[in-house]
């Protein structure tokens, strides 16, 4: 599985076209909390019902508060045939730390 610092991140989302598919895989409390922009919200638990919402032919960088969750989620699409599947390292705890000190840490 691919890994993806928040910075790499962050310098992908600016630039023009081929924007990845962002998957927010933490609870809805804590989406409730904030999520980075153009984020798909499907909870861990609902994935696999839910995969139908994603793309397979799109990449698609997984996102939870440190990266362990996405990563399970990571592995689950990749397993379902997804070829570009990413998960962000140190999630978004890394995120509010590293790029946008705006974003709330919890």
């Amino acid at each position: 599985m691919k890994q993806m610092a928040v910075g790499e991140l962050s310098r992908w989302l600016a630039e023009p076209g081929g924007t990845p598919q962002l998957l927010d895989v933490r609870e809805p409390w804590e989406a409730e909390l904030g999520m980075l922009p153009g984020t798909v919200h499907i909870p861990m638990r609902d994935v696999p019902a839910r995969v139908g919402e994603l793309d397979p032919d799109r990449p698609v960088v997984c996102i939870c508060h440190h990266g362990m969750r996405s990563m399970q989620v990571g592995i689950f699409l990749e397993r379902q045939g997804f070829a570009d599947v990413i998960n962000l390292a140190g999630g978004v705890d890394a995120w509010a730390r590293e790029v946008d000190p705006r974003f709330p840490i919890y």
